[in-house]
Parts: structure tokens; sequence; C-alpha cells
């Protein structure tokens, strides 16, 4: 069913479109991928059952060209030190000023382990390039990550790799997400700081979409981990997924795959212990390299939206203040109105191109 309002919310709230029988256009239909059911996953409770079960299943890929995204945390890291051989792609941004020292930790991975490494350069023309092919597919706007995924799939793809690897779930799965576990939510405190963009803020006609929320209530309270489980997992993973489909390049998760066999020690990751088990993993497989800290995939949307007057549709609300947006939000309303456009044609007068 097309309902445009309504997706138009869901992307700003969760950034993808949570009901499945809900599509902005007709004959136009998005598809969530579904995490691996439970009964799928390794059940691990130390450190060395991680590093273990990702060597195992490693094995299957044996005799096919592998690949990576290496950045310069922790989980790529990981699993770049049981490939044995292969080709890595790190991200360079803006020809090498943004974000140095992301740059380095992953050459030093590369070296540790005898990876051949490969830069990635994004830009802006990056997210003109591919933002479009990548919207196409989903049939709705994308994550910001999306475009430079595609970009470095594809080159690797050009190299011959026939297998990439990605460490992106152990965020999800092994207590990554320190701000979003940092307490005991109450419902509406959560709900709030969830939502990535709140739709009224920005839109003429938001659509309420604290139902979802609601799914999850337990009193004054909501359960956060399940609501993580199942909806923050679908978007995550989404957009990778998606992104590597456009390039058809096969990807893998290793972390996917797991599970925790014990609940989260959820004091611990209160207490600046975020990712523990992975944190002692990764002191193991770099013994000279100070653990590094927790960060998302780098994207340079603060600069790329630094002069950016706004959308100008007349979905969106008229003269919206773009000063309390961060960069990832204003990519957001950037990204709907590109896709309403691409669809429906431009409604205002606004160029596409960088400011």
């Amino acid at each position: 069913m097309a309902d445009k309002n309504y997706c138009m919310s869901s992307y700003l709230a969760f950034r993808y479109i949570e009901d499945d029988l809900k599509d902005f256009y007709e004959g136009m239909h998005h598809q969530n991928i579904p995490s691996i059911p439970d009964h799928a996953r390794t059940p691990v409770k130390t450190a060395d059952e991680i590093g273990e079960a990702i060597a195992a299943q490693m094995k299957q890929f044996e005799g096919k060209k592998k690949g990576i995204l290496l950045s310069g945390g922790m989980d790529s890291a990981i699993v770049a030190s049981y490939m044995g051989c292969g080709e890595a792609y790190t991200f360079r941004f803006l020809g090498g000023a943004f974000q140095k020292e992301e740059l380095a930790r992953a050459e030093y991975y590369a070296k540790y382990y005898n990876l051949t490494l490969h830069k990635v350069d994004i830009s802006w023309d990056t997210v003109l390039n591919y933002t479009d092919p990548c919207m196409k597919a989903k049939c709705a706007p994308v994550h910001s990550i999306e475009p430079q995924i595609l970009q470095a799939a594809l080159q690797a793809k050009n190299d011959g790799v026939e297998i990439m690897f990605v460490g992106e779930s152990s965020d999800l799965v092994f207590g990554g997400m320190d701000k979003l576990l940092a307490k005991d939510w109450k419902f509406n405190e959560f709900m709030n700081r969830y939502i990535f963009t709140q739709p009224q803020d920005v839109l003429k006609h938001p659509v309420d979409l604290s139902s979802v929320f609601e799914r999850y209530r337990q009193g004054e309270g909501i359960d956060f981990l399940r609501f993580m489980d199942e909806i923050f997992a679908i978007e995550s993973s989404g957009s990778y997924w998606n992104a590597f489909a456009v390039a058809a390049m096969p990807y893998y998760d290793p972390y996917a795959h797991l599970k925790m066999a014990e609940p989260l020690d959820l004091h611990r990751i209160r207490n600046g212990e975020p990712k523990y088990l992975i944190r002692e993993l990764m002191a193991k497989r770099y013994p000279e390299m100070p653990v590094p800290n927790k960060n998302p995939m780098p994207r340079p949307v603060d600069q790329y939206f630094m002069n950016w007057t706004g959308p100008s549709r007349s979905e969106f609300i008229k003269d919206l203040d773009l000063s309390g947006l961060t960069g990832n939000q204003k990519w957001q309303l950037w990204c709907l109105e590109r896709w309403l456009d691409l669809n429906e044609g431009d409604d205002g007068q606004k160029s596409t191109e960088q400011n």
C-alpha cells in the first residue's frame, strides 16, 4: 500500500520503512532484511570463544579471493586477523583530511596481518554518483554510509574479490551501543532519545510512530534490548545488504552469526567497558597496540552540509532552521528530498549539488 506520509516519517525516525506493508509509491516495494534467527547463531561467552567461532566460519571461504572493509576500529580489525590473506579496503575521506587517525590504524592492521591495503577515496562525488542507485534498489531513501559502501564494493569487485567481510554486527551483539545501553530508560525518554530525526520538526504532515515503541513498553519503562535487537538490527544490517546487493558483491559478517551465551553485563558497559569481550579479543590479536575507542563508520556529513540551506519541497516545513541539526540529520533531509525528486520531479527551486 502506498503511504508516502508514513514512509517519510518512518525514514526520518528509524532510517528505514518499518512497516513491510507500506511503500512510498505503488509498484515500488521496499524490502527489510531480517536478522539471522537466534537458533542459527553460535553462543559465545568468552573472548577466546568469539575468536574460535570466527576462525571456524572463515574455513567455508577457503579458496576464494577475500576482501574486507577495514576501518580503524576493533570489529573489522579482529575479522581481518583471521582472513589469512586478502585485500583490505579502507575509506579515505576528502583527500585524507578527515579522520586521519582512522586511516593510520587501518594501515597498521593490514600490515600486521599481511593484507594488501587499498584506499577508497570518498568525496562529495561519491554521494552524487552512488546515492541514486542505492535508493532505486531499496525503493526508499538510504543511510549515509550506503554510497561509500557501494563505491568500495565496486572497487573490490574490479580487483577480483569474490567475498567481502564486514564487522558491522559486533556493536549490537556485544554491547557496543553504550549510549543506548547507558541506563534503564523511561518509555518516552527512550523514544525521544532513539528517534533519529523527529518527523514533526521537519514535515508538514508527520505520522505518529509511537506505536512501534509501544510494542516494547514495560509499564513506565521499555524493553530497550529487545527493541534494539528487532528494530535497530534491521536498519543497520539493511544498509550493508542493500549497498553490496547493488554491487552484486557477496558479503559476510561473522558477528551476525554469534550471540552472547550469557546476558550482557550492563554494569561493565555502563562503567566504561563497552564491548568488553571484543576489547579483550582485540588486545590478544594486536598485543602491541592500545585498544582503540569505539567509533561509528566515519562519513564527513558535517562538512558536506555545512552550508546547505535545507529542503525546499512542499512536503517540508518552510524555511526550516537547520542550526540545531547534526550532519546526519541534514543528510536524511537531503536524501529524502532527493528521493522524492527522483520519483516525482523537483517541485521547488534548489540544486542537488553541494552548496
